[in-house]
């Protein structure tokens, strides 16, 4: 058997240099190394990776959707913004780096290898241009201002032309910040599309009234992430139509804040449910519930329990497994979905792991899909 002989100098001198063999057979011969090259006959560094470089989800091209106007920006069909908001929690604080965490979860994803086994779909290569427009710039100072800005921030992208012309308007999902943000994206909806139907994944109803989850103590006390649905009601924003998924957490009053709950508009699918009636029954339910309507997902990363998602504010025991919500949510295909978030992302209380944001990264996956499917006509 012929060997080819060569000399490496791993680390230290020349004098320290070890002899490396390998087989002729093997093909590893200095002449016959190839390299990718560019045209200019160098190593080509100019295409991307993953790995280095502007996190952005899934990989996306990064647009500066908020450009002040009279400046060009490229056109798109579905954005994805940060909104880096965490200062109206009740228990931990932390989702204002929920976005970053969320992008982190989502950088093995490759937009042009990301064919879902299950479903059998590309979300990025189907017909809508997606984007990411990075985080909108709020101030963690004053939350009345924070939330104007950011209900400004949802006015300039959704009045966006968009691309293909198979939206009137560009479609967002948010990538949370606390569940207060839900209610910018809301009022941002309504303009567009008129009240919707809410599919709200949660441990918590968040319907609550503001003089019982805030005290009456004042208004900018009283909106926060467990009252911006009651708000919403209250707006107009939303449909009697609209459904809890995922409910588990105690209530603050026995039956007023269930009385409450109802008039805002909304049905209850309790966590335990799953057990007696399976995915497939939550489904059904939630399908029924929001039929012939424009629909907003709203999935608090809570609603997973914390075995499957510790990087939350306010944990409840009990929950759903990752594998289910993502079988759930697969099963929504075929309703109108306008506008959707993941938000209560606290990437200070994940795992070495990164558990939470790789679940939430698959969320907002999941949702895309959604997006890009056409509506079943009713």
């Amino acid at each position: 058997m012929h060997f080819l002989f060569f000399t490496l100098a791993v680390i230290g001198t020349l004098s320290e240099a070890r002899e490396i063999t390998f087989p002729a057979a093997s093909g590893y011969q200095p002449e016959n190394l190839q390299f990718p090259v560019g045209s200019l006959g160098v190593i080509d560094v100019s295409t991307g990776s993953a790995f280095v470089g502007l996190t952005t989800f899934a990989n996306l091209p990064h647009v500066h959707c908020l450009a002040a106007e009279g400046i060009e920006v490229e056109t798109y069909d579905i954005a994805i913004i940060g909104a880096p908001f965490d200062t109206a929690v009740t228990s931990r604080p932390g989702a204002r780096y929920g976005p970053g965490g969320i992008r982190q979860g989502s950088r093995r994803i490759e937009p042009e290898a990301a064919w879902d086994i299950y479903t059998g779909r590309n979300p990025y290569l189907d017909w809508a241009t997606i984007v990411d427009c990075g985080d909108v710039p709020l101030t963690v100072l004053d939350n009345t201002v924070a939330l104007k800005q950011l209900d400004q921030a949802h006015k300039i992208i959704s009045r966006r032309e968009t691309k293909s012309r198979e939206y009137t308007a560009p479609r967002i999902i948010t990538l949370g910040g606390d569940h207060t943000t839900t209610l910018s994206a809301l009022r941002s909806t309504s303009k567009h599309w008129g009240s919707v139907s809410v599919i709200h994944f949660d441990s918590h109803i968040d319907t609550w009234d503001p003089e019982v989850l805030g005290g009456g103590v004042s208004h900018y006390a009283g909106v926060n992430h467990g009252t911006f649905l009651h708000i919403a009601h209250e707006e107009g924003l939303i449909r009697n139509t609209s459904i809890h998924a995922g409910i588990r957490a105690p209530v603050m009053r026995r039956k007023g804040d269930v009385r409450n709950d109802i008039r805002c508009g909304f049905e209850m699918i309790k966590a335990r449910d799953i057990d007696r009636i399976g995915t497939e029954g939550i489904i059904k339910k939630l399908k029924e519930r929001v039929a012939g309507s424009k629909v907003y997902i709203s999935v608090d990363i809570d609603v997973l329990d914390p075995a499957f998602a510790p990087a939350t504010g306010t944990a409840e025991v009990g929950g759903w497994s990752t594998r289910e919500l993502l079988t759930i949510l697969n099963g929504l295909d075929g309703i109108d979905v306008i506008g959707a978030d993941v938000v209560e992302v606290s990437p200070v209380y994940d795992n070495a792991g990164e558990t939470t944001v790789l679940a939430a990264a698959e969320v907002v996956q999941s949702l895309l899909d959604l997006m890009v499917q056409r509506p079943v006509k009713s």
